[in-house]
């Protein structure tokens, strides 16, 4: 069985909508996933901003260009969740999602059932704007809904989750990852959701990989 490296976000919208595509991969062909967490630090690219709850901005340090990156980010991830029934809402704030990754390498511990229903839940309800991904109580319910238990998962939080958190980012860089969903197959990365299909013929050997 071969095996495909994922580098996924919670609080990244193309990571959301690549979802249930990198599901249906694995299904098709047999790879088996490595799901890692990649936690990205967009106000180092993309600047930061704020918002109150009618959408109206309050705080921001972001220049005109980075705004419409951002904005056209949304509005093509929200495109693809409207096709395929999902909810997709703009956060109103920038995020410190290493709380939910280290959430998803504990989960992950505990197999890959107790890791996709962790996953599916915190997409879900985060895009929905339900769920607080910066408060260790909520990351802890979560995973014990999906059956991944919590017994020493805050000691794990502070401790040998967060030096394995730290890292996987810190390798993942050095492999040359920048972004959500990023993909490593055989020590070749790809980024994005529009690489699968590339990614696929190569899992079903119809490609051939570059040089």
């Amino acid at each position: 069985m071969r095996s495909l490296i994922v580098y996924t976000d919670y609080k990244s919208p193309y990571a959301f909508v690549a979802k249930d595509l990198i599901y249906r991969l694995a299904e098709e062909t047999g790879a088996q996933l490595d799901w890692r967490p990649y936690t990205l630090d967009i106000p180092s690219y993309l600047g930061s901003a704020e918002l109150d709850s009618e959408g109206r901005v309050i705080a921001e340090a972001r220049t005109a260009y980075q705004w419409r990156k951002v904005r056209y980010a949304y509005m093509d991830c929200r495109r693809e969740a409207n096709r395929r029934g999902l909810t997709l809402r703009g956060p109103r704030k920038i995020w410190n999602s290493s709380l939910a990754a280290i959430g998803l390498l504990w989960a992950r511990e505990r197999g890959p059932d107790a890791l996709r229903a962790y996953s599916d839940r915190t997409f879900e309800r985060f895009w929905r704007r339900e769920l607080d991904i910066e408060d260790p109580a909520v990351v802890e319910a979560v995973l014990g809904e999906a059956g991944a238990g919590v017994e020493g998962f805050r000691d794990y939080l502070a401790g040998e989750g967060r030096a394995l958190h730290d890292r996987i980012r810190a390798e993942a860089e050095a492999a040359g990852v920048f972004g959500v969903p990023s993909f490593v197959l055989e020590g070749e990365l790809f980024w994005g959701r529009e690489n699968l299909l590339l990614i696929r013929e190569r899992l079903e050997g119809a490609a051939t990989p570059a040089t």
